[in-house]
């Protein structure tokens, strides 16, 4: 005897063995048992869902002669001619090849008749949104009455190319992409059955790279069984037959991006390639990690994270190491690393340079000085902060005295004279918080960029300060670095010396109304007492 694929082999039978569509089992079940059948049924969703194999088990519990609590018995004559495809009661028809108006001619003419054997002629359509629109029509009264020995089936992935005519004379049922956990439960079945060993990590990566499709995960345990053969299936085996990536890799390569070290980050790149890793999965992989970076950075209550744990299914080791990389970088960079990957990912599928764009789009995540959307500021800012901070870290006067050895001169720093203003009074505060975009159009325009985020106020019972107010540190951060700047740009628009101060406040200062916006409060005609 041929072998038989392993999805084929292990295919559910009844109601009792389907996975992970426990209320579509659960309401054809109560159909069944009630005698409240359908004339047509639609089910729809992704691949490899349960569509087809519900579609026949359904056609064999209709017509069981000795019908279980799961459905059909498998042990009747018509259950193991349905079974055998041998029933003429049940015509399972593949849309994609006989979608014209003659084939539907064939399945009108074909209900006229009663069934030879059984309770149903049940009609299998695959594919449906497949046919044509005049197929359609020509069926459309058909379905809407047909004889009561008749049960269409129709199984679509794409449900919104189906007429709403159609979809108004059927029972729709969605069925849902399956979870991890179910299929790496299935997994596990089949490899005991199989007489084979495996690690739990290594069937739930097949689960999680399956993407919900329980056919295209028996179909990858069936590659990985076969690379095995005589030995356990590991972990590291999976990834070799899959070319997937070690997660160790995600995190040398957001290393490298973070510091912008682009020859480490197309040498990462060289080496997934040159070890026949597949590019595209490495992105979606890559995306995927970022991801539970995000969430893990957006969380910080302790009985959240323990709930969003479940959702990343990662290795203990590896959620530790996770956790304790949140705090190096913003969740604002992570979201723009997401964004252009997202947009490599797409590219990627159907070109024929995928290295190209990988690298193209990796250099992009390192200097964001190439990009010039809003998005890309922060990190702009960033480079730019470092930077800063290098040529600080140098001595002013070894900088002077290398000006005057090349210049053969003796080098004599000379301090500019210091102006001393007046200081300001509460009138010139008053000045300041109505004139302040007026005042901004004097500032640099990253640090501009910067101080829109934060609102004017004063200290309680002081009518000669000013307060900058954020609820963001890393913006208060960026400030404080930038604070000469903006101090010159207000005193000199009043020419008085003004006092200025950088708060950053907490959320329970924002929601008492501590600091208020003192700008907004003017624009909106209220009387502000300094």
């Amino acid at each position: 005897m041929s072998y038989v694929a392993l999805y084929r082999k292990f295919r559910p039978n009844d109601f009792g063995e389907v996975k992970g569509q426990d209320e579509i089992v659960t309401t054809l079940k109560n159909q069944l048992k009630l005698g409240r059948l359908g004339h047509a049924y639609l089910f729809t969703g992704t691949r490899g869902t349960g569509k087809t194999t519900i579609a026949k088990i359904m056609a064999k519990a209709v017509n069981c002669e000795h019908p279980t609590e799961n459905g059909p018995c498998n042990e009747c004559a018509m259950c193991r001619a349905i079974q055998a495809q041998n029933a003429v009661n049940v015509m399972e028809i593949d849309a994609a090849s006989n979608n014209s108006v003659d084939n539907a001619r064939e399945i009108i003419e074909s209900v006229q008749y009663s069934p030879a054997d059984g309770k149903y002629k049940v009609y299998i359509i695959d594919e449906a949104h497949m046919l044509s629109q005049a197929a359609f029509n020509a069926l459309l009264k058909t379905i809407e009455e047909p004889p009561e020995y008749v049960l269409f089936i129709f199984a679509t992935t794409e449900v919104h190319k189906i007429p709403v005519t159609i979809l108004s004379r059927c029972q729709r049922y969605d069925f849902q992409r399956l979870t991890i956990d179910d299929i790496a439960g299935q997994l596990g079945h089949i490899i005991e059955e199989e007489h084979t060993e495996a690690e739990d990590r290594a069937l739930r990566y097949i689960a999680k790279a399956a993407d919900g499709s329980m056919r295209d995960a028996i179909s990858l345990l069936d590659r990985c069984v076969s690379f095995c053969i005589g030995g356990k299936l590991t972990y590291d085996k999976v990834l070799d037959v899959l070319g997937a990536i070690d997660t160790s890799v995600f995190f040398d390569m957001l290393s490298a991006v973070v510091k912008g070290d682009i020859k480490n980050v197309l040498g990462i790149i060289d080496a997934v390639i040159n070890e026949g890793r597949e590019i595209a999965w490495f992105v979606n992989e890559f995306i995927w990690y970022l991801r539970n970076l995000l969430i893990i950075s957006a969380v910080d209550d302790g009985q959240q994270m323990d709930k969003m744990e479940e959702m990343m299914d990662m290795s203990a080791d590896n959620l530790e190491l996770l956790k304790s990389r949140a705090g190096e970088i913003d969740s604002d960079s992570i979201i723009r690393y997401i964004r252009i990957l997202s947009e490599l990912a797409s590219a990627v599928r159907y070109s024929g340079q995928k290295r190209v764009l990988t690298e193209v789009a990796f250099i992009k995540l390192c200097r964001p000085q190439m990009e010039t959307d809003v998005t890309s500021l922060k990190d702009r800012i960033h480079a730019l902060e470092i930077q800063v901070e290098m040529i600080g870290s140098i001595p002013a006067a070894a900088i002077d005295a290398k000006c005057a050895d090349s210049a053969g001169v003796e080098a004599e720093v000379k301090k500019p004279q210091k102006i001393v203003l007046p200081s300001a009074l509460g009138e010139d505060v008053k000045i300041i918080v109505k004139n302040w975009d007026e005042i901004l159009e004097g500032i640099s325009p990253a640090t501009r960029a910067v101080l829109r985020s934060f609102h004017l106020s004063v200290p309680e019972g002081d009518n000669k300060s000013m307060l900058l107010v954020t609820d963001s540190e890393a913006m208060y951060n960026i400030i404080l670095k930038s604070f000469e700047e903006i101090q010159n740009a207000v005193n000199g628009y009043v020419n008085k010396e003004v006092t200025i101060s950088v708060k950053h406040i907490s959320e329970s200062d924002e929601r008492s109304g501590a600091y208020p916006d003192i700008a907004k409060l003017l624009k909106n005609g209220v009387v502000v007492e300094y």
